[in-house]
C-alpha cells in the first residue's frame, strides 16, 4: 500500500522518500513535512468572498458596490464577470476580467462570488 509522494517543492524531483516524519529529497536534499506541503497547496488555490475554489475561464459576480479610481461610476453590486483569468496582480488583486461599461479590470477575489 504505497501512497504517492508529492513532488519536491524546492527542485520538482518526484524521486521523494520518507524519512520518518518528514519527507526528503535525494537530489537536492531539501527536507519538509507532508503538513506544509499540503498548507501550500491550498495556499495557492484563490477563493471567492464565501470560500468557492476559482478557476479559469469562471463566471463571477461582484458582491459589493466598487468604486474604481479614475472612472465616473461604480461597479454595481451583481454585476457579472465572464471568462476570468487567475494572475499574480498589482497587490492583492488576482482576477482579470473584463466588465461591461467599464473595459478590463483586475479584481480582489474578496469582492466576487462565483456564478
Amino acid at each position: 500500500m504505497t501512497a504517492e509522494l508529492p513532488p519536491c517543492p524546492s527542485c520538482a524531483s518526484a524521486y521523494t522518500y520518507e524519512m520518518g516524519e518528514l519527507l526528503v529529497c535525494p537530489e537536492c536534499a531539501h527536507e519538509w513535512s507532508p503538513s506544509e506541503a499540503a498548507a501550500a497547496a491550498d495556499a495557492a488555490l484563490i477563493r471567492d468572498a464565501v470560500g468557492n475554489v476559482l478557476a479559469d475561464g469562471d463566471t463571477v459576480t461582484i458582491v459589493k458596490d466598487l468604486k474604481i479610481k479614475g472612472a465616473a461610476g461604480t461597479i454595481k453590486v451583481g454585476t457579472r464577470v465572464k471568462g476570468i483569468r487567475l494572475v499574480d496582480g498589482v497587490g492583492d488583486h488576482d482576477i482579470d476580467g473584463k466588465v461591461d461599461g467599464f473595459g478590463p479590470l483586475q479584481l480582489k477575489s474578496s469582492v466576487v462570488k462565483k456564478a
